[in-house]
């Protein structure tokens, strides 16, 4: 299984133009991927720069003709060019692969009036196929501005987590199976990936790291893993932006224990200027 996390800045490219086509060229590039997890995918948003509010999930969803489309607006708020629509901003998965329950979670935002932030989520979907382990894709876009939020943020996904490994040791429930009380599989072992803003020295990546109670897998930096001895490669500021003063790694890809013996490979792209990050992957044997 191949995985790629990229965070496509809306389709705005380094240059200033937004084109979903080059962000699409762009992966078919890199590679074959079962999962896409991308960040920053807008709907009827024309305030953003180079943007005519272009419903960009649609634009992708046809691009990826053979994949499950999810999406996980993080802000929803009305469309001041059009009464009738409403502006949504927030992250997307494509799986090739067979979707199972997905969630769709709306992360702390603490109130700090002095601190410029936006309301973040996390999208969860449940990987189930024959052919490989179940798993669960996550993936988010965590707030720039504010290191608490950050935090809150994190302390969150690690609770969810947690929750979701506990739901993995619960029998599926045969009452009602066609209903909303069904209970589907919510496996334990995980990828957890997306812009997360803070670079690989800072501490809310120990946060993540962090061991859980017995019984909850951890999570693992899959770079770390395949390069111990070797610094994280940057996935912003190789090229001009504005936000960091010198290339740091913004994006990660944290995979829990069960997964550690299959991970194959970590790859970044430094060369794509399609967006203001570089987008990286994974792939397990």
């Amino acid at each position: 299984m191949k995985l790629l996390s990229w965070n496509i800045q809306w389709g705005r490219g380094i240059d200033g133009k937004v084109d979903l086509a080059r962000i699409l060229t762009t992966i078919q590039q890199l590679g074959d991927f079962d999962i896409i997890c991308l960040q920053e995918v807008a709907i009827n948003f024309p305030g953003l720069p180079g943007s005519e509010g272009e419903d960009q999930f649609k634009i992708l969803s046809a691009g990826l003709p053979d994949y499950t489309a999810i999406y996980s607006p993080a802000t929803d708020v009305p469309n001041r060019h059009d009464n009738h629509t409403r502006s949504h901003f927030g992250n997307a998965v494509f799986s090739r692969l067979p979707v199972g329950q997905i969630w769709r979670h709306l992360l702390p935002w603490a109130a700090e009036p002095a601190t410029p932030s936006m309301q973040r989520s996390l999208v969860e979907a449940a990987i189930i196929s024959d052919d490989l382990v179940p798993i669960r894709i996550m993936t988010t876009h965590l707030e720039y501005y504010s290191r608490q939020q950050r935090a809150l943020q994190i302390e969150t996904i690690r609770h969810l987590h947690a929750e979701a490994c506990r739901m993995s040791q619960h029998s599926m429930q045969t009452v009602k199976q066609s209903g909303p009380f069904e209970t589907f599989p919510r496996p334990a072992e995980a990828i957890l990936c997306g812009d997360l803003n803070f670079p690989a020295t800072a501490c809310e990546r120990s946060q993540i790291l962090a061991p859980f109670d017995s019984g909850i897998p951890a999570l693992h930096d899959a770079r770390t893993l395949l390069y111990p001895y070797e610094p994280h490669a940057p996935t912003v500021g190789i090229h001009p932006v504005d936000f960091v003063d010198q290339p740091e790694c913004f994006d990660y890809i944290f995979i829990t224990d069960g997964l550690k013996k299959r991970l194959k490979s970590y790859g970044t792209d430094p060369i794509t200027q399609a967006s203001d990050h570089q987008p990286v992957w994974i792939e397990l044997a």
